[in-house]
Order: C-alpha cells, then structure tokens, then sequence
C-alpha cells in the first residue's frame, strides 16, 4: 500500500498546516517567473558582503560577515586556506640538497634572477591563459618550515649534513624575495616569463618545484576552458561537471576554479562554490528516475498554486496531461515509462520553479520527453514555468533538433509560448572536438554540462612550464643546447604587448631590463630571439608594459582581483587576439620578439658559451 499523500509546502518557518504561497511570487504570473535553469546557489551575493568587510584583500585569512537571519559566521575561503599540502615540503629532494650545497660553500646570500616560462603552447594552439598566480603569493607569504618538517629533513639527508644548516631552514622566510609577474589571467606565449624570481639563490631555488605545480596546472586547465569556449561561442551556457572525474580533491577543486577563470559559467562543485564564490549548478541522476517505479510511489500528490494558494491535484495533472501529449508526439502514453514519471512529478514537487529532467533513463523521444512535457504542463496548471531537460546519451545533434520540434508542437497545442524556449542541457563526455562537430551538424542545445575530458585534459596532460636561471650576482646565464627551444633567454627582462591600430596584438617584445621601454607612434626593430634572418620593423599604435611587481618586502605589492573579474579580464584579453591565432584548426601563430640590443646581448652570450671544436 503506498503511503498517505503530503501535501507540498514551500520552505518556510511557519509549520502551519495551511498551504503558503511561495514567497516573492505572488505578484507575478506565470510567464514573469525567470528562474534559473538550473538550481542556482547565487554565491556571489555571499561574497559580494564578505569582501567589502575586508577592505577587498584576495588573501584575508578570513573572510567573516553576519547572516541577516541566523547571525551566524560565513566564511569565504581564499585558494590555499582549504589545503594545508601547499608547504616548503611540497618541493623535490634535490632542491633541498642544492640549497645545502649553496649554504655550505657560503654561495645562498648570492642575488639570482629565475624566469618561469613554458616552450610550447597547449592542445596544438597558439595561445595559453596565465593562471595560478595567486596561488604562488599565498604560498610565498606563507613560506615557513616547522620543526615536524625539519625534523623529517633531518632523516632524509645525510647524517654528515650540518646541524647549522637545519637552524637556518627553520628562520627561513621569503620577506627579501621580489616577484614580477603578468597579471592573472593575461594570454601569454612561449618564452615570456610569466613570473620572474629575484632574491637569494638558496630562496629562489627551493620555490622552483612548488611554484612549477602552481602554475602548471591551472594554466593548462584555464587555457582548456577557453579553447571549449572558443569552439562553441559565448552565446551557450558552459558547466564543469569534472569533479568525480578529477585527479583527487585537489585536481578537482583547482579544475573547478580554473575553468570557471577560462571563461565556464559554473560548476556542480559545491566544495568550489563555497571557497571561490563560483555559482554552483547542478539538477538529478539517473539514480533518482530509477528510484520510482510507478505512481504509486509517490508520497506527495499536491502542490500549493503559486499565485493563489491553493491545493492542486498536481499527479493526477501529471497523468491528464500525460494522455493529452499522445497524439501531439505521436506516441502511446501507455508506453512511457511511468516510474520515470513519477520521479520527474517527485522532482518538480521539490523544485517547482526549478524543475530541469533529466530524461535519457529509458527512451528520450518515447518516454523522457513526454514525461517531462506532461510534468511541465502541470506546472503551468499551478503557474510554475519549468526550466527544461538534459540529454546524456545518443547523438546529442539529432535528439536536441527533435525535442525542440515537440517542444514547439507542445507550445502550439497549449498555447503556451515559453514552452518552445525550453532549455536544453547536453553531457556526455564531451569534448573540444565534439562541440566543433556540434556546431557544423547544427543541434538546438543551449548548455553543456563538461567534465572528464575538461578537467583531466585530455588532449595534453601537462603544460611544460620550466625554471631557469638567468642571472646570478649580477652577471647573465645562459642554458645552451642542440634543441633551440631550451636555449634560454639571458639576464632580467621587461615585457611589452605592442597593439596595431585595430586594437588587436601584433606581437610581444621582449627587452633588456635597462632599455627603455618601447613609445607608441615610434618605429621598432623586432627580432625573432633565435634566427637572425626574422626580424621586422613594427610601429605601436600602443603598448602595454606587462610586468608588475606582485611580492617585495615581505608584503603582496597589488591589490589582487576577485577570480570572476580575472575570469572578465581573460575575455578580454582573448577579444585582442586576432581570430586566425585562436581558431582550432591551423592557427597563426603569435610573435614573441625581442629587441636587437636583447638580439645582440643574448647571441653574444650564446657564442661565448658554445665550446669551440677542433678537426682532426
């Protein structure tokens, strides 16, 4: 015997028994309401509070604001406030040996230069996003050895390794290190640094390995977001669904952060909602449709109208409009899947003005979609508007094509105009290519949910950033080899984006740090770093000086952006790229130049360096 209707109450503090219209609903009819098409945790008010009493500061180790109701503490957790493994221990072994043999030969006090670059950019395109950087800040100015960790050194190296030398890790802050970086969420190229590291070499060697994993990843996985948004336009809704697909909890809560920085709308992450203010989205499994097997399943049978109050039969309507859908789908109502009904009447009792189905259980065309349609005609019965559906199965081109043409006959039928507007969500392990072929095809989906092979990256699983030493005690170093592309680019330098008079980039020049910088209107000689042949002249209509100074003095040096506006300013950036360097197949690849003062200096070096052969 099933068990005794309930009747539906919208959440509320009140427990009487009467039915209470939804709140802020009231007033408006049925064609007003805009929900969200999916169930929104709308974080950004949240944190919006939050910041404002924090004078703003990325980094605040807490970020507290009073709830208006419960006046309970909510807090905003910042990258690294959720993982206690990013530490002086998160390194390789042989940067703590290099840093014992700098100590002992009286070498760690000499002043070093280090570049982190990266020689080729990903997923055979042309252009990478910058990410990661506030990551390495928080871990620079959190940079501290503790006695466990200096305890387990003492295990690992030699037992001939001098006692001082431990003493001197555990005193070790980064306060005289400095940092120069392009801003987060800047499209960058091979070969610019991204980050340049002055200070005490033992200092800058042991942050190689940890700021390596820092950046390496999140620009791999932001720059994957962006080619998945290239491919399908900004007209569609795009949401990271990666998270049980991810290299573990950390993989999974930076690629939830990163993504949504390459320009995703959301994530199902809630973890990643909470700590970065990204508006979490998600609707049900096919567990949850599986979980009925028919009507008398159901335990709730009634919903309270949203206008006037009153209660509605609203799984009889279900069942009514169930039978007045046959002839309209050219289907039998007999033959849907009635478990799968009463799951999707279920799930609109609970999210009456945020019902989405997901409606590939069964059969999509047979069963899935008139289910949904009868569950969103009840809904309009009750002056609810349902959101729409989700395919996670089939050729997701055709099926898409077709439900909107039922959605359109329902809407005649009815003669409910919204009805032809339904959204359409889309999963499937998709990927880059998938999204191209989609829109060749042509398909009418308006989301896509993406996940396994966005956030693993599938097509490349690494970025490649290195960490090179260019100058030590104030003399340039160059790394020379048979492979032009791991030849480095000697000594510090400065970092320029030189603009056309279209306001796209021409190219990035690269100088001496001692040159002046380049002037808009004045004609530049720009040189390819390695072949002597490529150089061009190039007059700027204007010129953006890349390079800030993030760290010195033991403080953070600029006022650090939210991760929504890094995720604005790296569309933007994107808009000043030409499109022939962005598109996916065959794309133009971007100039990296230097300077013929940088020419000279560096092919000077390089020669010097080159050991001379002789015949025999």
């Amino acid at each position: 015997m099933s068990a005794a209707p309930r009747l539906l109450k919208p959440a509320s503090t009140n427990t009487s028994e009467e039915c209470k219209i939804l709140d802020n609903q009231s007033e408006l009819s049925p064609t007003d309401i805009k929900p969200p098409y999916l169930i929104n945790s709308e974080p950004f008010s949240i944190a919006k509070q939050l910041i404002s009493k924090t004078e703003n500061s990325l980094y605040s180790s807490q970020r507290e604001s009073l709830n208006s109701t419960t006046s309970e503490k909510i807090t905003l957790m910042t990258a690294f406030e959720q993982s206690s493994v990013v530490q002086p221990l998160l390194t390789d072994l042989y940067q703590i040996s290099m840093a014992y043999a700098y100590w002992k030969a009286n070498k760690h006090q000499e002043m070093a230069t280090f570049d982190l670059y990266f020689r080729k950019n990903p997923f055979g395109g042309e252009y990478t996003l910058f990410a990661g950087l506030d990551e390495c800040l928080k871990f620079i100015r959190d940079y501290k050895f503790h006695q466990t960790d200096i305890d387990y050194l003492r295990s690992v190296l030699p037992t001939y390794t001098e006692p001082e030398y431990f003493d001197y890790l555990l005193q070790l802050d980064m306060n005289d290190i400095k940092i120069f970086a392009v801003p987060e969420g800047t499209v960058v190229f091979p070969r610019i640094p991204l980050i340049r590291i002055e200070g005490p070499i033992l200092k800058t060697q042991l942050l190689e390995t940890t700021l390596l994993t820092l950046v390496n990843f999140a620009s791999l996985v932001a720059t994957n977001a962006a080619r998945f948004r290239a491919a399908i336009g900004n007209e569609k809704t795009l949401l990271e669904f990666g998270l049980r697909r991810a290299q573990g909890p950390d993989g999974g809560l930076s690629a939830s952060k990163y993504c949504y920085l390459g320009g995703f709308d959301g994530t199902s992450n809630v973890l990643a909602g909470k700590l970065y203010g990204i508006p979490v989205k998600g609707t049900h499994a096919h567990a949850y449709v599986s979980s009925y097997e028919s009507m008398d399943d159901l335990t709730e049978r009634e919903l309270c109208d949203r206008i006037s109050g009153e209660r509605r039969p609203f799984a009889d309507l279900c069942l009514k409009y169930l039978n007045e859908l046959g002839p309209i789908l050219r289907i039998l109502p007999e033959q849907t899947n009635k478990g799968e009904l009463a799951a999707f009447t279920s799930y609109a009792l609970a999210f009456p003005t945020n019902f989405l189905a997901l409606v590939d259980t069964y059969e999509v065309l047979k069963s899935g979609l008139p289910n949904f349609l009868a569950v969103a005609r009840a809904l309009h019965e009750c002056n609810y508007q349902a959101v729409g559906l989700r395919l996670d199965s089939g050729d997701l081109a055709y099926l898409s094509l077709e439900v909107r043409s039922k959605f359109k006959d329902a809407a005649a039928k009815f003669n409910i105009n919204y009805f032809n507007d339904f959204t359409i969500v889309a999963s499937n392990d998709i990927n880059e290519e998938t999204l191209v072929s989609l829109e060749k095809q042509g398909h009418s989906i308006d989301t896509f949910g993406i996940g396994t092979h966005l956030v693993t990256c599938q097509k490349q699983p690494a970025l490649g950033c290195v960490y090179k030493l260019v100058e030590l005690a104030g003399s340039p170093r160059i790394k020379v080899s048979q492979d032009i592309e791991k030849v480095t680019i000697p000594g510090r330098k400065n970092l320029y984006r030189i603009y056309g008079h279209d306001g796209k980039a021409l190219c990035d020049l690269l100088t001496k740090s001692d040159e002046p910088a380049p002037q808009a209107a004045v004609k530049i000689l720009s040189r390819h770093p390695f072949f002597d042949q490529k150089r061009a002249y190039v007059t700027p209509t204007s010129v953006q000086s890349l390079y800030k100074l993030y760290w010195a003095d033991g403080e953070i040096k600029q006022q650090l952006p939210l991760l929504k506006d890094i995720r604005d300013y790296a569309k933007e950036q994107l808009n000043h790229l030409r499109k022939d360097h962005i598109r996916d197949l065959n794309p133009t690849p971007y100039k990296v130049s230097v300077t013929d003062t940088l020419f000279t200096f560096m092919h000077v070096l390089w020669m010097r360096n080159i050991p001379i052969g002789e015949l025999e």
